[in-house]
């Protein structure tokens, strides 16, 4: 695609819990073309089928690259509901980096929050009388598969719940899931 022929598009999107991000068949499942018409834009990264929040989709490939490549240390800033009272000690490690798959995590910023004022999600959150949540804002410059539920889980905090609100310059703010935007 030659970008210089064509009007770069930015679509900023809420992808909803439990869709795939792609535009392609989901075998049952419900894709990007369930919410997105316009012919042309393509996932910039992706955000997994168990996540909510930001996805952005552009038709250009230089856009992708600057979102999607993990060189341009674009942050993405999550709101992370974990299992159980996250400690000082565990925040203090997911800021410093942790150990996934034999390498260190670039350090994060992470604030511990109160629970945001958001959708209600379906499902909901499977919840546990015994067992506590806490809710974190963590940014990160780096992007390793599913690398925030796995450091969360590496310091005894499993992500119960995952919202990407922003990358970049870009958030959700204002957009319900399932509603999009042009950035």
């Amino acid at each position: 695609m030659d970008d210089r022929k064509i009007q770069p598009l930015i679509i900023i999107f809420n992808k909803p819990f439990q869709v795939l991000s792609q535009f392609s068949a989901g075998e049952g499942r419900k894709v990007l073309k369930d919410y997105i018409k316009i012919p042309g834009v393509y996932p910039a990264g992706r955000l997994d089928y168990d996540s909510e929040g930001l996805l952005l989709l552009t038709n250009s490939g230089k856009y992708q690259n600057q979102v999607s490549d993990p060189e341009n240390k674009l942050p993405k800033t999550y709101l992370v509901q974990v299992e159980n009272e996250i400690s000082v000690e565990n925040i203090k490690k997911l800021m410093s980096g942790v150990e996934l798959q034999g390498k260190i995590t670039k350090p994060a910023l992470v604030k511990r929050i109160d629970q945001p004022v958001i959708w209600e999600r379906f499902p909901p959150i499977r919840i546990r009388r015994d067992i506590p949540v806490s809710w974190l804002k963590i940014t990160i410059t780096e992007g390793m598969n599913r690398q925030v539920r796995r450091m969360t889980a590496s310091v005894g905090n499993p992500a119960l719940r995952l919202i990407r609100y922003s990358i970049g310059k870009w958030s959700i703010d204002n957009l319900k899931p399932g509603e999009w935007r042009m950035g």
